[in-house]
């Protein structure tokens, strides 16, 4: 057992990726454990995330499922990680950014909790919105931030699918990320009317805390998503994970006791927060001054 001491994310996001490239190539979990002369046991554990990886195992797989080097590459890279403890994901090591880990989780998630400290969630940025941001990181060029934005937005579509169900999307913003102006007025106007559009949907949840409640525990935990799996067919579900991002990677937390620490943060955070009718009327009055500005 000491192989499941690791963390699960990177053996998740792994087999994720993995199975959808056999899935792709067109060949089933039986011809493919055949012709990697291994067993249909071990092509199915590998997918589904259940223990640490082997780089030759992997690179076998991409070599079967005629994967491209440059996911061959990042699919090897992630496979040494499948053993670590804890998990960091460090921007600019062997796993490239464009291979977007974070996404197959949200993708997979049953229900998204996030905390926003000082700017909009990426789920519900407009497009102008998301382009500011990146206006500022003067190491990107253009193509790269278009590149970001599209990823971005396509992101968002989860919230609209119809099959699986979209996830239950939970937002308590800081009011300081609506007083703070992205971009210019304009953008912050369009930006706080489509927060108001989205809000009304009845799987998304978005409420404000006030800056009037002062020092709080999200102050100290900074901005966080909880992110929580459906059951599926398996005897022990997805553990949930803790992610928060910071300028050079992003952390992944999966022990039972760092969910427990968010989970007694998030509750805090909800007990200050205005409900969903005060916080569409917060929204409303700081988006008519800001266009009126």
């Amino acid at each position: 057992m000491a192989e499941d001491m690791g963390s699960t994310v990177p053996r998740r996001q792994l087999g994720r990726a993995l199975r959808q490239l056999r899935t792709e190539a067109g060949v089933t979990l039986d011809a493919a454990a055949e012709a990697l002369e291994c067993s249909r046991q071990k092509v199915w554990r590998i997918e589904s995330g259940l223990g640490s990886v082997r780089s030759v195992d992997v690179r076998a797989m991409c070599q079967l499922y005629d994967a491209n080097p440059e996911l061959t590459g990042a699919l090897v890279a992630l496979a040494s990680e499948t053993k670590a403890k804890g998990w960091w994901h460090a921007y600019g090591d062997a796993i490239p950014d464009w291979f977007e880990l974070y996404v197959g989780l949200e993708q997979a998630a049953s229900r998204l909790r996030e905390y926003g400290d000082a700017l909009m969630p990426g789920l519900l940025q407009t497009r102008e919105y998301a382009r500011a941001v990146y206006q500022h990181r003067a190491e990107v060029t253009d193509e790269e931030r278009d590149r970001l934005v599209d990823v971005r937005l396509q992101r968002q579509s989860l919230l609209r699918r119809r099959l699986p169900p979209p996830p239950r999307f939970d937002v308590v913003l800081s009011e300081a990320v609506l007083l703070r102006t992205v971009g210019n007025r304009i953008i912050m106007a369009s930006q706080l009317r489509h927060l108001l559009t989205v809000g009304q949907e009845p799987h998304i949840s978005i409420r404000v805390l006030p800056l009037s409640v002062g020092l709080h525990r999200g102050v100290e935990a900074g901005a966080f998503v909880i992110l929580e799996f459906p059951p599926g067919n398996r005897t022990t579900p997805e553990p949930p994970v803790v992610y928060s991002e910071s300028w050079t990677g992003a952390l992944y937390l999966d022990r039972p006791e760092e969910f427990a620490a968010y989970g007694q943060v998030w509750s805090s955070l909800k007990e200050l927060a205005l409900d969903r009718g005060q916080s569409a009327e917060l929204i409303n009055k700081i988006a008519g001054e800001v266009h009126h500005g």
